[in-house]
């Protein structure tokens, strides 16, 4: 599988990621067997980036990811996320170091590659909405002090939140690394939004990154399912799923997926699950893509996806 660096860390992690959250939900709520045969093919197809946070089924992926990965012992890059309350503003820095610690009990490791902030950020801070000088005076000094300790190699933060304040943040390359809402429903994080289009514009935020040198980690690649055609989930998965940055609900994005079968009869791609997939990999700034999954299959999907390669600059005009 293609892998791409992962802006100035120096580590190359494959193009298609593991995204243990619950939108997928086999890591929080999927059987161990199944998980650790999940994370075991993950592998062996060449996927060497995980992903998770400590809020996706309240430490459930993490902790059922510390135990796979203690079986398997596999050669990966693991990234994790914390989330600070209102209540920690007046306590910052020993609530990263806080969070830090409890990530790593439930991992059962000493280090990750990745500690990223996951809060939305924002101009005025508000219940888990910071302010974006928060994240950068108190919280960026808190993750550095943890470099230093040697429990995390690099930092990072979500690129939710409101889009100047995602802006600031990335030009203040302070972190290293930043989690992109980009997808064939909202493709503003790499080019100009689509004319008439609902959602949030996020001004480019993908070339942003690359020219701050940061590895871009892309979330939300199929619209939490919207971009499947269908509003069905699989039993493990989250069976509500907010949209971000696309249309007010989820119902509207699958409509707005629908839209785009036309190219899929075509020949563009073998499903609309496919195209989106191909669509984002296509982006030369992105350096991987997470996919949440439910099941094996998906998973094998998604690499098969993977190997047919980026969709033509045509197909991903059309899309945009």
């Amino acid at each position: 599988m293609e892998r791409r660096p992962l802006g100035r860390t120096g580590l190359e992690i494959s193009v298609l990621g593991y995204g243990a959250g619950a939108v997928g939900g086999l890591m929080t709520k999927g059987e161990p067997a199944d998980q650790e045969r999940a994370i075991a093919r993950a592998v062996e197809l060449g996927i060497n980036y995980i992903d998770t946070a400590a809020l996706y089924g309240d430490g459930e992926s993490e902790r059922n990811l510390g135990r796979v990965l203690k079986a398997l012992k596999p050669d990966v890059v693991l990234g994790t996320k914390f989330r600070l309350k209102a209540a920690d503003r007046t306590r910052v820095a020993a609530a990263v170091a806080q969070a830090m610690d409890d990530s790593l009990q439930r991992l059962g490791m000493d280090q990750v590659d990745l500690f990223q902030l996951h809060n939305p950020l924002v101009a005025k801070d508000a219940d888990d909405r910071m302010d974006v000088e928060i994240a950068l005076n108190e919280v960026v000094p808190a993750l550095q002090k943890l470099q230093e300790a040697g429990k995390t190699r690099f930092i990072g933060f979500s690129g939710v939140g409101e889009t100047p304040a995602l802006l600031k943040a990335v030009e203040s390359r302070a972190f290293d690394t930043v989690q992109v809402v980009f997808n064939a429903l909202n493709p503003s994080a790499g080019g100009p939004m689509p004319k008439g289009a609902p959602g949030q514009d996020y001004g480019r935020l993908l070339e942003k990154a690359l020219a701050a040198d940061m590895g871009t980690i892309v979330i939300r690649a199929l619209a939490g399912g919207a971009l499947s055609g269908t509003t069905a989930r699989h039993p493990l998965a989250m069976q509500a799923v907010d949209p971000i940055g696309s249309a007010p609900d989820f119902a509207a994005d699958v409509a707005r997926a629908r839209a785009l079968e036309p190219l899929v009869r075509q020949g563009t791609a073998g499903s609309l699950v496919e195209l989106a997939q191909r669509f984002v990999i296509a982006h030369p700034a992105v350096t991987t893509m997470l996919i949440g999954y439910s099941t094996l299959e998906q998973l094998e999907q998604a690499a098969k996806a993977i190997e047919k390669g980026p969709l033509s600059a045509g197909a991903v005009a059309k899309i945009a």
